[in-house]
């Protein structure tokens, strides 16, 4: 169970709630100097970044949904996972109008183990939501909001609702009040308003701006309590490697 929001205002701000059951998967915060990602343990013994932020502005989230059978994993050249897809994302291999062209000639199934839906976007607020077996749908408006339901098919997963998982219209109900100057602050109040307690509690909450260049995060719901992290700039990294390169010849 996850939240993601992506806000278009003065500034282009994202955020997600990472919930999760602990006894099924295993996790670790990443942060990386073009990367910040939560990593996932996956069979390889990799921690696989498939929510995360790279310094470019690609932002990238899977979220459980209902299985569909026509998302179902396939093998072939004209397939690919959404996991797989995402992760390009976050990595940087893919840029978003590359991937929205993967979704219009490829099938885009599930991972063999697990069903999930993806929102991703972009540092021009651009949004593009997955849903394995249903189909994509490309947005830009001022804000865009995704849970563990479908919204191209609602129909396809009303019955599966979880009661009293409100989260969606909460967050809905949030950010229509919001108008251009949404901020920091109130991308963490909405990450507050929409996080989770029990079995599938909150473990990660981030959000990334793309004026800052900076992910703001913080885990079991220790919302007093944000750590930041700025990508560094592009001259500080050429710094970074001249020093590298000037201390091999010491």
């Amino acid at each position: 169970m996850c939240t993601r929001f992506v806000y278009h205002g003065q500034d282009v701000i994202t955020g997600f709630n990472f919930d999760i059951d602990l006894s099924v998967w295993k996790h670790k915060v990443r942060i990386e100097k073009d990367r910040f990602y939560i990593g996932i343990l996956r069979p390889d013994g990799i921690y696989h970044s498939y929510h995360g932020v790279n310094r470019n502005g690609n932002v990238g989230t899977l979220l459980y949904v209902h299985k569909n059978p026509d998302g179902v994993y396939q093998a072939g050249e004209n397939c690919i996972t959404l996991a797989a897809l995402t992760e390009q994302f976050i990595q940087g291999q893919l840029s978003f109008d590359e991937v929205l062209e993967i979704a219009k000639t490829k099938k885009i199934t599930y991972a063999p183990d697990a069903s999930m839906q993806a929102l991703l976007s972009d540092a021009q607020g651009r949004v593009l939501i997955l849903e394995p077996g249903i189909g994509y749908r490309q947005e830009q408006k001022r804000y865009s909001l995704i849970t563990n339901y479908s919204l191209i098919k609602p129909e396809s997963t009303e019955k599966f609702i979880v009661p009293d998982d409100d989260r969606y219209e909460r967050a809905l109900e949030f950010l229509s009040r919001c108008q251009s100057h949404f901020s920091i602050s109130d991308a963490q109040d909405l990450l507050q308003v929409t996080c989770q307690e029990g079995k599938w509690a909150t473990r990660v909450s981030f959000l990334y701006s793309v004026k800052e260049q900076a992910v703001y995060y913080t885990e079991n719901n220790n919302f007093k309590e944000f750590k930041k992290f700025g990508f560094p700039l592009k001259e500080q990294k050429e710094n970074h490697h001249a020093t590298e390169n000037l201390s091999t010849f010491k």
